[in-house]
């Protein structure tokens, strides 16, 4: 993406109306999407490093599958920052990984699964930082909210065996969708 096309990406995705329509809209054109390709293609990944996380839903138990930003690291492991397009409640794929931590995730074509840690203290103030740096629009977001914006860092699991459902263990990719 040219540094033109970026800020106004960035732009966009900082103002109020992309807050309203954005969360309904990105994430159901990037299931599709993914879905379509076989895990191939995120739409969003263009402006921003993409994965799907398929978490248990804290209350249901059933699979959710959300398409989200993530930060890679260089350790391997990957950030998910909870902004929620900067809308005032934390979004049900955190309270997921409160509940259930173990999940599938699809990065690059790939499945696998993870175990989320939720960041605080001085590790979350670090990765928050770092956060600003990558994709600034998470200070507008924050600022809209009186919420602290959620942060966990996801490690990869060693490979094991399937919960029955024909995703690793956990509820891997290809869940029923939804969001909690």
């Amino acid at each position: 993406m040219t540094g033109l096309t970026l800020r106004l990406v960035r732009s966009v995705s900082s103002s109020p109306l992309f807050a309203r329509v954005g969360p309904h809209v990105v994430p159901a054109v990037d299931r599709w999407v993914h879905r379509l390709t076989r895990g191939r293609v995120l739409p969003s990944a263009r402006a921003l490093p993409g994965a799907v996380i398929t978490s248990r839903g804290a209350r249901s138990g059933l699979p959710r599958t959300n398409p989200l930003a993530c930060m890679p690291e260089r350790d391997g492991s990957w950030i998910l920052i909870g902004s929620n397009f900067g809308r005032p409640q934390h979004p049900a794929w955190t309270a997921n990984l409160l509940a259930h931590p173990e999940a599938g995730m699809s990065w690059r074509g790939r499945e696998f699964r993870v175990r989320a840690r939720l960041l605080e203290g001085a590790e979350r103030d670090e990765v928050w930082a770092r956060a600003l740096a990558f994709w600034p629009p998470f200070a507008v977001y924050q600022a809209r909210v009186e919420r602290r914006i959620r942060i966990f860092r996801l490690v990869r699991l060693p490979d094991g065996p399937e919960d029955g459902t024909g995703a690793p263990s956990g509820s891997g990719p290809g869940g029923t969708g939804g969001t909690g």
